[in-house]
């Protein structure tokens, strides 16, 4: 098949590949030595451009159409009757009606048709048929045997001659499936290069320019090339914002919906972040540039979307499978048609079995089955990547619709990911103040979001945080370290009982009551001395409930994985209305837990945003990175949700469904099709209707196969997600 580009924001080498097969790829122009197609670029401008195969096929097809014509129109009026004469002397060259249409169709079949001649050519010497090695013995048949009828007639026995005293030429039938077969071509090439124009509308977000604001205030506009990391940007009402990064001044509502699907703009204030390409609303911002060229979320997505494109679905397997035996048997269907309808057929017998023989081998053309898998595909991941959902590879988006476990980390997936401090109850001999101060001068060593939390409460405050040495953390209990030249512990209560203080039962009393309501509860001695209770809240998303009572209605069964203390999490998992739930479970144990219910014949997909979720992730059969985590998460999961929102999950449900149903009807139709028309072809209707097919509507029908393919998949471009 043409192969298909993949698209990019900066410009780079050009590689030439094939989305049938994404193995071959080449460094310049060429044809796939598999399937035998043109290549096609990986690489494109934003702007559309013109299609050189696109070009040479339709100017070959309007001048074989035009010599073509008159080869139709002399065939037509013989079948209603009307038989010509010709016997023309030019130059003392005696020309005949055979010999004319030799004339016209001779540059139809070796010029117009060549560059399937060239793809034949290049299927044996590579000894992979495919769908140029049919049509080039097809057409080559006809037009051979076209040939020898009309300069050496006196080879062919009388059985073979027809009315008019020779035998019968088909110039025209040769002449009329090299145009049908050119049609095809460019009703095919012009239909996929709307495959991936979402990706083209993904890409036509860039900004070309950004307001620059110079150290001495004043502003310019300047290329988004030389936008650096640091620069402070200007974004004005109705621009796009060019890279991603900060708001540092002013406020206003962003539309994001063709990044993430979500309709509502969306509030940006004073350190909110921004993403390139999306669309500011009425007011204006004053941004700090974070992320700049192939750095960008959105030359991320279209990365992550082009690479998608060219990978391979399972179900692709059965496609290839019947395709590396389908040219052999059609081979041997065609043959075996040709031998006997050339002993018994009826007269003129080798006339019937050439004709029979071609049209089994034209019709039969697997381009279809081909295409079936990789246009759906190709569109499938394109849509969803306009509806925030970034699907890594074809295998994720086929198994998707089939999951029947999602596991989901607790924090960052099901909540905001932002604690807060939100209850500080001190020891006697402690005060608020003092127990805030050394644990948050401890916790600023840690990178754990719950020790964020209390550093910035203690910020907020106008605490003043003191210096600490002897940092260590306890992964999954806590940290400990020297505040003041006192050993301070800040954690669970484990880390208190490896520490050997001792814990009040009121304490344990109060913790409990904390976790009840859903809060994490910091355990903090100082000197081995009990010294207080912090608690830490982390709101759950609003879209949360909503989306988990979604996924259960559609037959998923949730499972919460968080390792906060158990009354915590039991706590969340009320409130949400999740029945299965893991808590206390440590980063390393995550992809236990993911095993344990693929060894019970699960399909499993884990949903994560953090660095811990990373191996869980890749263990999982489909593995679904919020797009508001880490970069590690992004790249582990195969999934990734731009909004971070699991509302997404159900989106990458219907993506699948739809784009697995439209992949069904492909295969159905290229299946169904190929079922009928090769014994029909063949002349098996012949004895009972008396029906044949003409070889050139065997064309139209091969062509018309791969067209509508095509066209079906290009229905998921609309499809509701």
């Amino acid at each position: 098949m043409a192969l298909e580009p993949e698209l990019t924001l900066a410009a780079a080498k050009t590689e030439w590949t094939c989305p049938m097969h994404p193995e071959i790829v080449r460094d310049e122009p060429g044809n796939c030595p598999i399937c035998g197609m043109a290549l096609e670029p990986r690489t494109v401008s934003v702007e559309a451009e013109e299609n050189p195969e696109l070009r040479d096929m339709t100017r070959r097809f309007w001048i074989g159409l035009l010599l073509t014509t008159p080869l139709l129109a002399i065939a037509m009026l013989e079948m209603f009757g009307y038989h010509f004469h010709v016997d023309l002397n030019i130059n003392g060259v005696p020309i005949n009606l055979s010999l004319l249409e030799f004339i016209l169709a001779t540059p139809v079949v070796l010029w117009c048709g060549s560059p399937f001649f060239q793809r034949f050519w290049s299927s044996i010497r590579n000894r992979s048929a495919n769908m140029f090695t049919l049509i080039g013995m097809g057409v080559g048949a006809a037009y051979g045997y076209s040939m020898l009828a009309t300069f050496a007639p006196q080879i062919f026995p009388a059985s073979a001659r027809g009315m008019q005293g020779g035998p019968e030429v088909y110039f025209e039938a040769a002449a009329a499936i090299t145009v049908l077969v050119l049609l095809g071509q460019v009703l095919e090439l012009r239909a996929r290069s709307q495959t991936s124009s979402a990706i083209r509308a993904l890409l036509n977000l860039s900004s070309k320019t950004a307001r620059l604001i110079a150290a001495d205030g004043s502003e310019r506009d300047v290329s988004l090339e030389r936008v650096q990391p640091g620069n402070r940007l200007r974004v004005r009402p109705g621009e796009r914002v060019p890279v991603d990064g900060i708001v540092l001044e002013g406020a206003s509502f962003v539309d994001e919906s063709m990044m993430t699907g979500e309709p509502v703009p969306v509030e940006k204030t004073i350190g909110a972040k921004v993403v390139g390409g999306t669309v500011n609303g009425n007011g204006s911002f004053v941004m700090r540039a974070e992320r700049v060229g192939s750095q960008t979320l959105l030359a991320q997505i279209v990365r992550m979307v082009s690479e998608a494109q060219r990978s391979r679905a399972p179900i692709q397997r059965l496609a290839d499978r019947v395709s590396a035996i389908f040219v052999p048997v059609v081979l041997a269907v065609a043959a075996v048609t040709a031998v006997v309808w050339g002993l018994w057929g009826p007269e003129p017998r080798y006339a019937h079995a050439l004709i029979n023989a071609v049209a089994v081998l034209i019709i039969a053309c697997p381009c279809a089955l081909g295409l079936a898998t990789p246009i759906a595909v190709m569109v499938g991941t394109g849509r969803g990547a306009t509806a925030g959902v970034l699907i890594k590879n074809a295998e994720a988006l086929e198994l998707m619709q089939k999951v029947d476990i999602l596991i989901v980390d607790k924090t960052g997936t099901l909540t905001q990911g932002k604690p807060e401090l939100t209850m500080v109850s001190p020891a006697p001999g402690f005060s608020e103040l003092e127990l805030v101060q050394l644990v948050a001068s401890l916790e600023r060593g840690s990178e754990h979001p719950i020790s964020a939390a209390i550093v910035e409460a203690a910020q907020a405050n106008g605490i003043d945080l003191k210096d600490f040495s002897n940092f260590q953390s306890t992964t999954g209990m806590g940290v400990t370290g020297l505040v003041d030249s006192r050993e301070v512990a800040a954690g669970s209560e484990s880390l208190m009982s490896k520490l050997n203080v001792q814990l009040e039962e009121s304490a344990r009393s109060r913790a409990e009551e904390l976790r009840r309501e859903g809060q994490t509860v910091i355990f903090a001695a100082v000197d081995r001395k009990f010294s207080g209770l912090l608690g830490v809240s982390d709101p759950i998303k609003p879209s949360t409930p909503e989306a988990i009572q979604a996924l259960k209605r559609d037959g998923l069964r949730p499972v919460m994985l968080t390792g906060d203390n158990r009354v915590t999490a039991k706590a969340v998992a009320m409130k949400l209305g999740i029945d299965e739930f893991a808590a206390e479970v440590l980063p390393t144990t995550k992809s236990e837990v993911v095993k344990r219910y693929q060894r019970e014949k699960h399909l499993v997909a884990m949903a994560g945003d953090g660095i811990n979720d990373a191996p869980a992730l890749a263990q999982a059969d489909v593995g679904i990175a919020m797009g508001s985590g880490t970069d590690v998460a992004i790249e582990a999961g195969s999934i990734t949700l731009v909004r971070g929102d699991l509302r997404g999950i159900m989106r990458a449900r219907r993506l699948s469904r739809a784009t697995m149903r439209n992949i069904r009807q492909n295969l159905f139709f290229a299946f169904v099709y190929n079922s009928i028309g090769v014994p029909i072809a063949a002349g098996v209707l012949y004895p009972w209707f008396g029906l044949l097919l003409s070889p050139v509507i065997a064309a139209a029908a091969m062509s018309f196969s791969s067209v509508s393919v095509i066209t079906n998949s290009l229905r998921l471009r609309k499809i509701e997600l």
